[in-house]
């Protein structure tokens, strides 16, 4: 009798399996037919924010777009979440599990660049523009939405997804503050979509933690010429900041790197400035490590100010945690991006490519052809402001292929693709891998399970408390006047074609 049982056990467990395979098949077809049948939608996203090319805290127009798309398909929308006026969280379904998908959709400064250009050619001069192609993460993003919804409502599938957007990835402020203000709290695994050249994902440690911080000197006005030994030099104590950090390197750790720029350096020579402001990233690869650095930047500005005679206070503008992501997610983005593979790039495609990467000065190798192995990552000094979040539930990051390799970040060279059939295709191939990993995670409990279990190992014995202090609030002034300089001159090179899933 215990043998029969014992069979039966085992056929029950074989035929549940083999139903939660189907049921992830099937709908995982309806997704990604949703975004081939939407492609052209999704290009139209990608070039539209392409146009607005708007600074971070400062993306009303690609804001509001986004907000109102998901509104049109169904989502219930929230906008202002943690105090950030240009940040969403959008939601679909109910139940668990709950899952989250965060993307950036900020611009660079001085990237204008028309579309195609292999010359520099600025749509505006001087203008922000997207070289580095955050516009194409939203664009994957947007369509994943949509399919994602679209199996939910097909195939009855139980659960919540929600989709995140963060202000002012290129400052690294806003998600810290999301986990902190508990949007993260209820989530049981997330995504991250993030332009490269490549169809890829990893697993592991992969970049720094930072603590992004402006320290604000306050002194005396005085007459530089007839007087100057009446007043107190708030840029005097600024430099003596950056010179005191400077002679500090030498006794910290080779594994930091920290980097300034004096954002305020007094108004003209004849007058001894009252105001000074130093802006300072420290990072680490630690959390320990930007901890660390960050209380002695403190004991460097009072020193400053102790000999100018001066005052001052620090304003942190954000502070996050080392990027990490969760092996069985890796596993699981990884055997999606097999199943969607790489574009299928053209002949002319190629030749785009190769040219600009002729004009950056990079090796001229065209765009990948193959998918990337699933492969533990190195962690790098650069920094993004997710880390928070992946050190909270299980993380999985998925890189699409919508830009060219081998041209450097942020050089206007990295602008010229991102509004090309280069960066529909990476987008539309993002939205499949996003819209199929969130597919197995809402009908396979077991994997979720297994991603929980695995990410309490990897953690180990860390505890995650919040780097950003608990009052501090969003920086809502940063790229204001920068951006006020170039919006009415940007507006008629504005891309609104109709947009309209279906």
């Amino acid at each position: 009798m215990r043998r029969i049982l014992s069979g039966l056990g085992l056929m029950l467990v074989i035929v549940c399996c083999a139903s939660a395979a189907l049921s992830a098949t099937t709908a995982k077809e309806t997704a990604f037919e949703a975004v081939e049948r939407n492609k052209g939608e999704i290009a139209k996203v990608g070039d539209a924010i392409y146009s607005f090319a708007e600074l971070g805290m400062q993306e009303i127009e690609t804001s509001k777009l986004c907000a109102d798309l998901l509104k049109s398909i169904g989502y219930d929308v929230k906008t202002g979440i943690a105090g950030f006026p240009t940040a969403i969280m959008a939601t679909y379904g109910s139940g668990k599990p709950v899952l989250a998908v965060h993307i950036e959709y900020d611009a660079v400064p001085s990237g204008s660049q028309q579309t195609g250009a292999l010359e520099r050619k600025e749509i505006v001069p001087g203008a922000p523009g997207h070289a580095e192609g955050h516009n194409t993460n939203a664009a994957a993003w947007m369509g994943a939405a949509f399919a994602v919804k679209e199996a939910i409502d097909k195939h009855k599938l139980r659960g919540t997804v929600k989709f995140f957007t963060a202000p002012a990835e290129e400052q690294l402020v806003s998600r810290p503050f999301f986990v902190r203000d508990g949007y993260f709290k209820d989530v049981d695994a997330a995504f991250h979509v993030h332009v490269g050249e490549t169809l890829s994902t990893s697993y592991g440690i992969r970049q720094y933690a930072l603590v992004s911080v402006e320290y604000e000197f306050f002194g005396k006005t005085a007459h530089s010429g007839t007087s100057p030994w009446t007043g107190a030099s708030a840029v005097d104590a600024a430099k003596l900041m950056d010179i005191g950090w400077d002679v500090l390197r030498e006794h910290l750790p080779p594994t930091q790197r920290s980097h300034s720029v004096i954002v305020n350096g007094g108004v003209q020579p004849n007058v001894v400035p009252d105001r000074a402001k130093i802006w300072f990233f420290f990072r680490e690869a630690t959390y320990e490590g930007a901890n660390n650095l960050f209380t002695k930047a403190d004991k460097v500005a009072e020193g400053a100010a102790l000999m100018t005679g001066t005052t001052w206070k620090r304003n942190v503008l954000s502070a996050c945690w080392p990027t990490r992501d969760n092996k069985i997610m890796g596993e699981l983005v990884q055997s999606n991006i097999e199943l969607v593979g790489m574009p299928v790039w053209s002949e002319d495609e190629q030749k785009l490519a190769k040219a600009i990467q002729k004009v950056a000065g990079g090796e001229q190798k065209g765009l990948a052809m193959k998918i990337s192995p699933l492969k533990e990552a190195k962690q790098g000094t650069s920094s993004n402001d997710s880390g928070d979040i992946t050190w909270t539930v299980p993380h999985g990051r998925i890189t699409i292929p919508s830009n060219v390799g081998n041209v450097p970040g942020h050089h206007w060279a990295a602008t010229i693709a991102v509004a090309t059939s280069i960066a529909h295709k990476g987008e539309v191939a993002g939205a499949k891998v996003l819209a199929g990993s969130m597919v197995d995670l809402l009908t396979n409990p077991d994997l979720l399970a297994k991603a929980k279990e695995t990410f309490k190992k990897e953690v180990g014995g860390a505890t995650y408390k919040p780097l950003l202090p608990p009052d501090q609030k969003p920086p809502l002034s940063l790229n204001t006047e920068e951006m006020a300089k170039y919006r009415d001159l940007m507006k008629p090179h504005y891309r609104r074609a109709p947009i309209q899933f279906k």
